[in-house]
């Protein structure tokens, strides 16, 4: 029953312009159509040759690339890598329903043709421990070049926002997210800044105990309604309910 109540999250909503190349795991996914290749989600690099996005990202059907180092779409800035990815190399998470994104799972991994040249535009992003949950209000930042307001562009420089997670005791009261968002989510944000259509499969990024990042969502969903909904926080994927399957996923491929 998702849909009337959701739709995959693609932009960042009165977000600003990042740091160039300071969420360094950020990539773009983009997929061939008349023989161009199109922006269509976010992602983050977690090992030198596989990337996180989101289930909803991906359609077995067309052909995919992914790239590295990027910053401003429009401009290219030497440090881009492109690396095409292989026909058999999408791994949506088996119990993805793309019926049904208020049931979960939407999380897909994607095998890159070659490994990523790492550097310091290239990094691997962090993951939290299994079972980890954030407290209330922690302070992550979205990131991606998703929609700059509900039915608007798409920004040429990577975005990013300021979104507080909300914990689920609180997303799921029935006047937010209610029955619709899982324990196997986290919501964030809730009010001017969200997430919108083209960050879908991109970052939350949120802060570790050493200051360093780790990744806790995959851009799940935002509100039909519009991106930036009263009550409607962008819905992720919580990473950390995954690593098992992350983990197998890539030790058996």
């Amino acid at each position: 029953f998702s849909q009337p109540f959701s739709r995959p999250s693609s932009r960042v909503v009165n977000g600003e312009d990042a740091v160039p190349y300071s969420w360094s795991w950020q990539v773009s996914l983009q997929y061939e159509k008349d023989g161009a290749f199109h922006h269509t989600c976010g992602g983050s690099l977690i090992a030198p040759d596989w990337v996180v996005t989101a289930g909803h990202c991906i359609s077995t059907s067309r052909t995919y690339q992914v790239v590295l180092g990027e910053y401003d779409r429009s401009v290219l800035e030497g440090s881009e890598q492109v690396i095409p990815i292989n026909a058999g190399d999408l791994f949506v998470h088996p119990l993805w329903n793309s019926n049904c994104v208020a049931c979960g799972n939407d999380i897909a991994l994607v095998k890159l043709s070659r490994s990523a040249q790492l550097g310091d535009k290239v990094q691997l992003a962090n993951l939290p421990p299994a079972g980890d949950i954030l407290p209330n209000e922690a302070p992550c930042y979205i990131s991606g070049w998703g929609r700059l307001y509900t039915g608007g562009p798409l920004p040429d420089k990577l975005q990013q926002a300021l979104l507080p997670v909300v914990d689920y005791e609180h997303c799921s009261q029935w006047d937010w997210w209610g029955i619709t968002v899982k324990k196997t989510m986290v919501c964030a944000g809730g009010d001017t800044r969200s997430g919108c259509n083209g960050d879908s499969g991109g970052p939350l990024n949120c802060p570790a105990a050493d200051g360093s990042w780790q990744v806790h969502g995959v851009t799940s969903f935002v509100s039909a309604f519009g991106c930036n909904t009263i009550k409607k926080p962008t819905v992720f994927t919580r990473v950390s309910a995954f690593i098992d399957w992350i983990d197998e996923t890539i030790a058996s491929n």
